[in-house]
């Protein structure tokens, strides 16, 4: 995104705090943050001026430079790097009033490649800070809804039929385990340092090392721990498992996303009422019919989960068609895919958490839902529990009674199948009590209370200790 990119067509993007972190000066500031971390390490292994590094890195304030003028000048190079490396060099020579030859240490043995992928690391790693607090809001909030609505009533639905009896409580479970599981895959990444020079031989960090107790290896490593990334045991110029590693983990985090999002679009239908979405002024309102409440934070989070597999797939695609050792192209599709995949986590992450601290649960538009089937939904219990009693037909027998009732207007099946079910079974075999407990919703929820209690405590450290985290 440019200065003039406010997201106009990216609603779910359209945040200052999406903008800070993966806009354009966010990703000049990483590059500079780079080279100023480079020129730090240069000084420290005494192959750079005493005095270099604090030049560097006052020249290393995005804020002195043209974005807009950069970007276009990327053209004449095929990257960001090579205009704004003309510009802070000039900047730092303006800088060094003292003479120290600072800008020596600028760029030296570095290739674009290295500091690019460097930065975009960089450039990974706070956005992916930020969005894990946003996730874990929303994992504590859905922990939040599996306590409160252990018991809660409402029917499973399967290839969009009612199924079974189920709880909302292990549905805000069920959310909560794909969200967590994705997001503790995404925080266990490493995020690699670069380091190859210009064919990834480190040709040029030999021979500025030579002499020095300081090899190509340890300087890269002293750039990660500067930088906060993993260090890399080789350069990394033609093997992209980093970058499709990173583009998998937030796809994944997205498609949890995205389910969330599907069930409250439809749950917050006017027919089935059971969710609504947090009230808010201005939100969810029509250009033309006053009337209506669009589940608005649903449709933004699932129009960025539908974008996050081409974007993937791009990353995949460029991973393998990187040719030589530095390819014609496939590199420079990574960066928009790869931005774009960050931006749309963190928007949407945070659209998110909002949608799950307030979310509106309506049991008794649960209960009345469930009721629309009624005892059927208990049918596949009651034919485990009684087909032994009636013998080597009984399944079959339960199976007409089911088959019958079906046949009636739906508003009639619930009192249809009890009373055909009370026929096919005498009470002598069934006494009304025990009949009555078997078409008890409550009767015939498995282990739905203890696979959620199972699910919230494999993610003990995606639950906040106190109620809303600090946003980032």
């Amino acid at each position: 995104m440019t200065d003039g990119d406010f997201g106009l067509l990216s609603p779910v993007t359209a945040s200052p705090a999406v903008t800070a972190l993966t806009g354009d000066r966010a990703v000049i500031a990483a590059i500079l943050d780079v080279e100023a971390a480079w020129a730090a390490v240069l000084e420290e292994s005494g192959l750079a001026p005493e005095g270099s590094a604090a030049v560097v890195a006052e020249a290393a304030d995005p804020g002195h430079y043209d974005i807009a003028a950069i970007a276009e000048r990327a053209q004449g190079g095929g990257n960001p790097v090579i205009p704004l490396l003309g510009e802070l060099r000039a900047r730092v020579r303006s800088l060094d009033t003292d003479g120290v030859g600072a800008a020596k240490a600028v760029h030296t043995s570095l290739t674009s490649q290295d500091v690019l992928d460097t930065a975009l690391m960089l450039l990974a790693g706070r956005t992916v800070s930020a969005l894990l607090v946003e996730v874990k809001g929303t994992t504590t909030a859905l922990a939040t809804l599996a306590a409160q609505h252990a018991d809660t009533l409402c029917v499973g639905r399967s290839l969009t039929q009612h199924a079974l009896p189920y709880t909302f409580g292990l549905k805000a479970a069920q959310w909560f385990n794909a969200v967590a599981a994705a997001a503790r895959r995404l925080e266990s990444l490493e995020l690699p340092v670069q380091f190859g020079g210009a064919g990834g031989t480190l040709a040029s960090g030999s021979k500025l090392t030579a002499g020095s107790s300081a090899t190509p290896f340890t300087l890269a490593d002293s750039l990660a721990a500067k930088l906060g990334l993993a260090p890399a045991a080789a350069p990394w110029h033609t093997s992209r498992l980093a970058v499709t590693g990173l583009g998998d983990s937030l796809a994944s985090l997205l498609d949890a996303f995205g389910k969330i999002a599907a069930d409250v679009v439809f749950l917050s239908r006017p027919e089935v009422g059971e969710l609504g979405e947090p009230l808010a002024a201005g939100r969810g309102v029509s250009s033309a019919m006053p009337q209506k409440q669009n589940p608005v934070l649903s449709v933004l989070i699932r129009s960025a989960a539908l974008q996050a597999p081409a974007l993937t797939s791009q990353l995949h695609l460029a991973a393998a068609t990187f040719n030589d050792e530095r390819p014609d192209g496939a590199w420079h599709t990574e960066w928009p895919a790869q931005r774009r995949l960050l931006a749309l986590a963190l928007g949407a992450a945070g659209h998110l958490r909002e949608l799950t601290e307030g979310l509106r649960v309506f049991p008794e538009a649960m209960r009345r839902n469930l009721e629309t089937s009624g005892p059927l939904l208990l049918s596949e219990g009651v034919t485990a529990a009684v087909a032994p009693l009636l013998g080597e037909d009984g399944k079959q027998r339960l199976q007409a009674v089911v088959d019958q009732t079906l046949q009636a207007p739906a508003s009639q099946q619930a009192d249809t199948y009890r009373k055909l079910l009370r026929e096919a079974v005498p009470p002598a075999t069934l006494p009304d009590a025990e009949l009555d407990a078997l078409l008890d919703p409550a009767s015939y929820l498995g282990e739905a209370a203890e696979i959620s209690r199972r699910i919230i405590a494999a993610y003990p450290e995606f639950i906040a200790s106190t109620k809303g985290t600090t946003r980032g």
